[in-house]
């Protein structure tokens, strides 16, 4: 399944770590990127939007790259935020496999002293923001003289929120014969000046991206531990009155493994990945289209060509890796004019990527209790009684009558009648097949940041900015901070509780006109700073 990826030259660690996040094939910034920086000398110029896998495509031959484990960083990664600092460090270990590389993320509003010491420890690649990278360069605690590859994430962003001339000042300190990675969603003249500055020849690769549009799909999550992640969805699918769905994983194993499971449960339900033969898959795909099977779980290339108009539900057992796999995965329901409903299941550690993918999807995810199991048991009683009534509707019943009115003769109606609702499902109304699940914690204090429409010229300081929040949204002022004001905007940091509150009373004050705030686009929006 990584044949292609195989063929971009990547070693057998890295197909291992590929496999074992669940990539199975690469998106078009990978095709072009990972054997440039494996084979060339170039440095590169990248445009893509968010949401394309361009940190896989720096972040795999990076580590493919660094072999030699020495006390000073070998790989500098610049971002505009302290989130995607996080985000692209988290990536890089996670693609790392058995390379013991140290990746360390270096942002503003974390303990100094913190950074200090995984510094000093030696680390192989820092991921920072600039204005923290920077200090610790006034510092003498970061060393870029043995710096390999500088890599520039967001470029336009950067150029946004005012970061050029400190990305420049600290390109002065790596090493002339560094190679230099740069990436942006847009190209505006400073970032072409920047790369005309400080890059030799270059290649520039530009990738396009589809608009990420979703339809008619109602979207909804569940937080929900991994180890109660089969109980909820087998809630899900027992308390909808008919349920017809994929079922997403990332990986074929854990396909196996899931569809093995709902069988044993005994739903009707089967798998398709890669390792299927084409025979197979079209057996198995003409039964689920006649309904012969109405649980389908897939890895996502393996649910490529699928052509089923009325799903009723895509569950994603497993986030997908980025925004586009979300978009064409819940794409699958609410088809030729019917209405679908996505779910999906987000455990503590991923509620920051659940964020993310709001936001590049630009659409509203909300969030749901898993049903009860008096829920549960409720629906499928109405389940029951529909069956019953619309069986007695059709007038089909009339060769049983004899032998009915014998068995209400000889017994009480009400005993009858409960009898025969055991004898036929009483499987499906014992609560003792559902186990408990436990509410999971999941860290909301993970910060995000803040767009404002209002800068110096409006007048406005930084506390001005914090006290025009706070009436606002009736936030506390010490919750927000990194408040930077520029000429026509300004940004503040919150945590994403927070930021969603601001949101919605701004949202209220401002019905149908233009917002005056809301969340930073990483993609540049030249127009808006104008």
């Amino acid at each position: 399944m990584l044949e292609k990826f195989k063929k971009l030259g990547l070693s057998r660690n890295a197909l291992s770590a590929l496999e074992e996040k669940g990539f199975e094939e690469p998106t078009k910034i990978q095709e072009e990127i990972i054997p440039l920086f494996l084979k060339g000398n170039y440095d590169i110029v990248g445009q893509a939007q968010t949401g394309t896998g361009k940190t896989a495509a720096f972040g795999l031959p990076l580590v493919e790259k660094i072999t030699n484990k020495i006390k000073v960083p070998q790989a500098i990664i610049l971002t505009p935020t302290r989130e995607l600092a996080v985000q692209v460090a988290e990536e890089i270990n996670s693609l790392k496999g058995s390379n013991f590389l140290e990746v360390a993320a270096i942002y503003g509003g974390q303990s100094i002293n913190l950074q200090l010491k995984r510094l000093k420890k030696g680390v192989d690649i820092v991921v920072g923001t600039p204005g923290r990278v920077k200090d610790h360069l006034l510092r003498k605690t970061l060393d870029l003289s043995a710096v390999n590859y500088f890599i520039l994430d967001e470029a336009d962003e950067m150029l946004n929120m005012g970061f050029i001339e400190d990305v420049e000042e600290i390109l002065s300190y790596a090493t002339k014969d560094k190679r230099v990675l740069l990436f942006s969603a847009t190209m505006p003249n400073p970032i072409l000046k920047l790369a005309r500055k400080y890059m030799k020849d270059y290649k520039l690769v530009k990738v396009s991206q589809d608009q990420l549009t979703v339809g008619l799909t109602d979207q909804i999550y569940f937080e929900v531990n991994s180890s109660n992640k089969f109980e909820a969805l087998c809630r899900i699918i027992d308390s909808e009155p008919e349920f017809y769905g994929l079922i997403f994983c990332r990986t074929k194993i854990n396909v196996d493994k899931l569809a093995k499971k709902l069988g044993a449960r005994g739903y009707d339900s089967d798998a398709l990945h890669g390792d299927i033969s084409q025979s197979q898959r079209e057996r198995i795909l003409d039964r689920f289209r006649q309904k012969r099977i109405n649980v389908l779980v897939a890895t996502d290339v393996a649910a490529r060509g699928i052509d089923v108009s009325d799903l009723t539900h895509v569950i994603n057992f497993s986030l997908p890796q980025d925004p586009r796999s979300y978009v064409h995965r819940i794409g699958r329901t609410g088809r030729a004019g019917r209405s679908g409903t996505a779910i999906t299941f987000v455990t503590p550690d991923e509620y920051r990527k659940l964020v993310y993918i709001k936001r590049i999807t630009k659409t509203d995810i909300r969030k749901k209790k898993i049903p009860g199991v008096e829920d549960v048991i409720s629906s499928r009683k109405l389940r029951i009684k529909k069956s019953i009534i619309d069986l007695i509707n059709s007038k089909n019943t009339g060769k049983h009558g004899s032998f009915a009115e014998k068995l209400l003769e000889e017994n009480d109606p009400r005993d009858v009648v409960s009898a025969l609702i055991e004898y036929s499902s009483g499987q499906e109304l014992d609560k003792s097949k559902y186990s408990k699940i436990k509410e999971p914690y999941v860290d909301k204090k993970g910060t995000t940041r803040l767009f404002i429409a209002k800068g110096k010229a409006d007048k406005m300081t930084a506390s001005k900015i914090v006290d025009m929040i706070r009436k606002a949204s009736k936030i506390d002022q010490k919750k927000i901070s990194d408040v930077s004001v520029f000429d026509k905007f300004s940004f503040i940091t919150v945590s994403f509780k927070e930021a969603e509150k601001i949101l919605d009373a701004f949202k209220k004050l401002q019905s149908g006109r233009k917002p005056l705030v809301e969340r930073a686009k990483r993609k540049g929006k030249k127009k808006r700073f104008k």
